[in-house]
């Protein structure tokens, strides 16, 4: 038992650590991209200094949104006292680590991106910067998304009860979980950043596409969610599935490949997506007639482009419940 209480103890410590030392990528990378923008912008009229450092500062703080997540994570981990100590419960500690760290990095990105075009916009337009910061602000909120999914992955790995749960494959179910939700996020939330950063783009070039624009934007940000709610169903079904007692390591790896699978496999569609819904939401602004045709564009686009990650969802499927 004191083997399993220090294995325990350690692993909450490398939980935290991966928690916010993943974390803190994407939420500087997004704060930096909306200041650097705001210097860009400043140099072609520096006299609206006030009002674009301070839509800067609000860009960069909600993009530090997803590291604040993982802080809160890293904390529970670093003062949780687990009731039941296993070595599955460090094997979990480390899953929340990874679905928090990882799932922040995109989320991070992807809100600062609407920030930085935000700036730009209101060098455009500085009679329509409430719009603007308000399609930043709904933009920018919705790229989080994919972070709370990772937020919800780790305190299910961090506070459920996996005593019942034998430790062969059960670790592999653990660690899977946590890369499933994680590196799938990481391409929703880039991609929700594209598609936020051309709306608010948009509506700066042209006030009046606000309203299919924003509705266009939040139609391509949703669909491009489709690729974490794979990776998280996919969590879900690790954590929650329940898995006889094998030490054949085999079946601990086609575990802990479900969650690869489908990790990895959400990354560059989710990506894609966004790219898709940004080049549909850049054009309704400058061609709002062009809206219906746009949007059924962009909807098979994503169709399609979403389809490799549906492929790694079958395989995951497959390693979870047939072999």
């Amino acid at each position: 038992m004191m083997e399993a209480t220090t294995f325990a103890s350690a692993s909450f410590y490398l939980g935290a650590g991966l928690a916010i030392g993943f974390g803190a990528i994407g939420a500087a990378l997004g704060e930096g991209y909306t200041a650097g923008q705001a210097s860009i912008a400043l140099s072609q009229k520096p006299e609206s200094a006030g009002e674009v450092v301070k839509n800067m500062l609000v860009g960069q703080a909600i993009a530090e949104s997803a590291a604040i997540f993982a802080l809160v994570v890293a904390i529970v981990l670093l003062f949780s006292q687990p009731e039941v100590i296993t070595p599955l419960t460090a094997w979990s500690a480390i899953g929340a680590g990874l679905a928090m760290g990882l799932s922040a990095i995109g989320s991070g990105l992807g809100s600062g991106m609407p920030g930085g075009a935000a700036c730009r916009g209101i060098v455009r337009q500085p009679g329509n910067s409430g719009r603007i910061q308000t399609t930043m602000l709904i933009g920018s909120a919705v790229a989080q998304t994919p972070a709370i999914f990772g937020m919800v992955t780790a305190f299910l790995l961090i506070f459920l009860d996996f005593s019942s749960i034998p430790t062969y494959p059960g670790w592999g179910a653990m660690l899977g979980a946590g890369l499933g939700t994680g590196l799938a996020a990481i391409g929703s939330g880039v991609g929700n950043g594209f598609t936020a950063e051309e709306a608010v783009e948009g509506i700066a070039r042209n006030p009046v596409s606000g309203k299919d624009t924003t509705r266009l934007m939040l139609i391509g940000m949703s669909v491009g969610q489709s690729t974490t709610i794979y990776g998280f169903l996919v969590s879900l079904l690790l954590i929650f599935f329940g898995f006889p007692e094998s030490f054949a390591l085999s079946d601990s790896l086609k575990l802990l490949a479900a969650g690869l699978s489908s990790g990895f496999g959400g990354i560059g569609p989710g990506i894609g997506l966004g790219i898709v819904a940004a080049g549909a939401v850049k054009w309704v602004a400058r061609n709002q007639e062009a809206t219906g045709l746009l949007t059924r564009t962009m909807l098979v686009g994503m169709a399609v482009t979403e389809s490799t990650s549906i492929y790694a969802l079958i395989v995951s499927l497959l390693l979870i419940v047939v072999f």
